[in-house]
């Protein structure tokens, strides 16, 4: 397998062990493990950080985007029901790459939670 860097492996969701194309197994949720090489992705904690910062990244588009629009053009008010699927999009597609490369990174690095000795 050629190394792939973790942004290309996001974006298309191949498996960062065998580099195929069995991250996911929907939208934003992950395969239980990789249907080619056998990874158990559910070891890998990426948590609610993605979605985190993607509150504060799709909220500032989409008003600053909406606060242009209404400043440029004074459209009617139906007009701004556009950025609802705009939002939508961007969180479920930033959701998908952000959680896919962080489980690239943690597969990368072999980040583990800490662990406390007796």
């Amino acid at each position: 397998m050629t190394r792939l860097s973790p942004l290309s492996a996001a974006i298309t969701g191949k498996c960062p062990k065998c580099g195929e194309r069995t991250l996911f197994d929907g939208w934003v949720s992950f395969a239980s493990k990789c249907r080619a090489c056998g990874l158990d992705f559910s070891s890998f904690n990426v948590g609610d950080g993605p979605a985190a910062f993607l509150i504060f990244i799709v909220g500032t588009i989409t008003v600053v985007g909406a606060l242009v629009v209404d400043g440029a053009f004074s459209p009617p008010w139906w007009v701004h029901l556009v950025w609802i699927p705009v939002a939508t999009a961007l969180t479920i597609g930033g959701l998908r790459l952000s959680k896919a490369w962080l489980i690239w990174q943690e597969y990368r690095h072999r980040a583990r939670e800490s662990r406390i000795a007796p």
